[in-house]
């Protein structure tokens, strides 16, 4: 009973023992009266044990003091990051009900499989954008401020002139005063801040800086990773291309034995070239990555500091910060030649004919271009606006034969083009990946311009055609091919065998 008349007054009046913060973070803490039982059964005892002469004042300040010490370590057990071992900065609470500092988490599940595991517990957890728990966030700014308050309150903080505690930072030469002090004229001249105020206005400016920093530790990774696996990608469809340039000089005639090896050493040039390139941005995005992630781990190691400590050693790390953000190296887009093959255009047009078309506006049934981003760019759907695209298919079905025509595709920025079956445009969800279609599609990502093919999706790491393309059937072979008209180059010719089924022509566009 005695014991908590004494914690009731300690929360109603002032003391010299506890600041406001640290009455109001009690408050708060003890809604379980796990740490005032913890007083009353290890303090209350040895009060009773002492000097029995001493005033109920002197009783009240020893127990003020020692339930100060106890709960304040308590608390900052609770709010302390079990990663780092400090308090929580940016708090996330996961969904098994653990907390953790939000760059504490990242770095450890940054190569972490999905799911990650708890840090804590192991339990795995799907989630991995967290919000900040506020109320976290709150009782750690008010631990700290206790902490500060604790600080501020030993001799060494009292001002030697004054006798008043010093609650000032002065920005220039770091250190601290008291109100009379910042006021002088040695300091007048001077930019001064309420210390705890000034500590978690700098800590969330850090704050905020990390959370740029890992976007772009982030965005620096999916590049580099993107980059390796188009390497891969495209040192296949180089191989590819080499042989399709000479089974299509195989047709004529008389064999250009000559342009055809200038054609494919030029393709190997390119290719050396461009792989060169693509291992210097390797080691570029390398080296960029060591340096975020070194500048991350320096920022938050900041911001676990104490608050003067803080403020006394944060110097020009924001602008260093600042300065490693810049320069961030970009992807290689490997882009082959549009070698000329003589003849070519001239040959296919023996079997020209005409294509009238049925255009309507495109539907929600029609996604080809949303599929085509979604692949790229590993992500799900991409609900975006498609009412400026228009869908034609021809008039006419092909099942036998040789067939050649062009389509004007000008400056187009999304268009695709080529052959499809009927069921395919019957069906509720026309899907890029259907083996109902053949089809080059040129698709604009990241402002640049990627040429792929259907059955099955394959990029194409060859310039973008401008004005007309060209569409061959051949039902004798089994064969589709696609034209650059302008350039008298091959884009793509599908295997022999892949067209077994009779198509119709189809055309769609968007933007422009």
């Amino acid at each position: 009973m005695w014991s908590s008349q004494i914690y009731k007054r300690t929360l109603q009046e002032p003391s010299s023992f506890f600041s406001r913060a640290h009455r109001v973070a009690l408050q708060l803490a003890l809604g379980t009266s796990e740490i005032y039982q913890h007083c009353s059964e290890t303090l209350i005892p040895e009060l009773n044990s002492s000097d029995s002469t001493a005033s109920f004042g002197e009783n009240t300040d020893i127990f003020l003091r020692k339930m100060d010490s106890d709960f304040s370590h308590a608390f900052q057990k609770e709010l302390a990051c079990v990663i780092c071992l400090n308090y929580l900065v940016d708090p996330v609470t996961i969904c098994c009900g653990h907390s953790f500092c939000r760059p504490c988490l990242c770095l450890s599940w940054e190569e972490a499989q999905s799911p990650a595991n708890c840090p804590a517990c192991r339990e795995p957890s799907q989630k991995k954008d967290f919000k900040t728990n506020i109320l976290l966030k709150n009782l750690v700014t008010i631990a700290r401020k206790t902490s500060l308050w604790q600080f501020l309150s030993s001799e060494k903080q009292i001002c030697g002139t004054h006798r008043q505690t010093k609650k000032m930072f002065c920005d220039m030469d770091k250190s601290l005063l008291c109100l009379l002090c910042s006021n002088s004229q040695e300091h007048g001249a001077h930019k001064h801040y309420p210390i705890e105020e000034a500590a978690e206005e700098h800590r969330e400016k850090l704050l905020k800086q990390m959370r740029i920093l890992w976007e772009k530790i982030q965005e620096n990774q999916r590049n580099l990773y993107e980059e390796r696996r188009t390497a891969f990608v495209w040192r296949g469809d180089v191989v590819l291309r080499a042989q399709m340039i000479r089974n299509e000089y195989r047709k004529l005639h008389p064999v250009l034995h000559k342009e055809e090896k200038q054609h494919l050493e030029r393709l190997n040039k390119e290719y050396r070239e461009i792989f060169q390139q693509l291992q210097r941005s390797w080691v570029k995005m390398d080296q960029k990555s060591k340096h975020l992630k070194e500048m991350y781990q320096e920022l938050m190691e900041m911001c676990h500091k104490p608050d003067v400590e803080l403020l006394q050693d944060l110097g020009d790390i924001v602008a260093r910060s600042e300065s490693v953000l810049l320069h961030m190296p970009q992807p290689v887009n490997p882009e082959l030649t549009a070698g000329p093959i003589t003849g070519l255009v001239y040959r296919l047009n023996r079997f020209r004919v005409e294509i009238s078309f049925h255009y309507e506006v495109s539907n929600h049934n029609i996604r080809l271009f949303e599929d085509v981003r979604s692949w790229m760019l590993r992500r799900g759907s991409l609900n975006s606006d498609r009412s400026d695209y228009f869908a034609a298919w021809g008039s006419r079905v092909f099942s036998f034969g040789k067939h050649y025509w062009e389509l004007d595709v000008d400056n187009s920025w999304d268009w695709a083009l080529g052959v499809c079956k009927d069921a395919w445009i019957r069906k509720n969800s026309t899907m890029v990946k259907s083996e109902d279609i053949f089809l080059l599609l040129c698709v604009k990502v990241n402002n640049h311009f990627s040429l792929l093919t259907t059955s099955p999706v394959f990029p194409h790491y060859i310039e973008k055609p401008q004005g007309r393309v060209g569409v061959f059937l051949d039902f004798e072979s089994g064969s589709v091919s696609f034209l650059n008209v302008t350039k008298s180059s091959l884009i793509w010719s599908y295997p022999a065998g892949s067209l077994k089924f009779p198509v119709r022509p189809f055309f769609y566009t968007g933007h422009r």
